[in-house]
């Protein structure tokens, strides 16, 4: 029961945030296209002038977020130790680019201005994404570090054989000197 603490918690973040990033995806993209063609009067668009900035680093993270979600995915059905790294480097790298779009939408709320009521949202769920990737991702890390929240380092279970034949996988040989 131990083993599955790391994938019980995980699972339900991994599908909340990627249910929020194809929101952001949605909302940016929306925006971006009503930016782009010069329709700022439109209700819900505005803006001022980190606004292009952070319509591009939002659908920028919510690409590469939902990306990395899948390779999530795949950690939580296979729980393995290659597919946790593959799954740890993809949210570090997703979290590193929600963390720029997280700046960018706390430097458009402090330059303020009159931003529709899609830009605010759209700014609210970017910094809610920073916070609940980084739960994630250190969700992730902790599984590398301890067997209690991830599938760990020693887990002999898909050796390929090798453990049934006496091989100690940490020392690559039979354990007879």
């Amino acid at each position: 029961m131990a083993q599955t603490v790391g994938r019980n918690v995980a699972a339900p973040l991994l599908f909340l945030n990627l249910i929020m990033y194809i929101i952001v995806i949605g909302l940016a993209s929306w925006n971006l296209n009503k930016f782009i063609n010069g329709q700022t009067y439109h209700p819900g668009v505005a803006g001022n002038g980190a606004t292009t900035y952070f319509l591009i680093f939002a659908i920028l993270a919510g690409v590469i977020g939902v990306a990395s979600k899948f390779a999530g995915g795949n950690h939580i059905r296979a729980w393995r130790n290659d597919s946790l790294a593959a799954a740890a480097a993809a949210s570090i790298v997703a979290w590193a680019v929600t963390a720029l779009a997280f700046g960018l939408a706390c430097k458009q709320i402090a330059i303020g201005s009159n931003r529709g009521w899609r830009l605010r949202v759209l700014e609210a769920f970017v910094i809610i994404l920073g916070i609940t990737q980084l739960l994630y991702v250190l969700l992730l890390h902790a599984g590398i570090f301890s067997s209690k929240y991830g599938p760990g380092y020693r887990d002999t279970e898909y050796a390929g054989g090798h453990a049934a034949a006496g091989v100690d996988p940490t020392k690559g040989t039979t354990g007879r000197v």
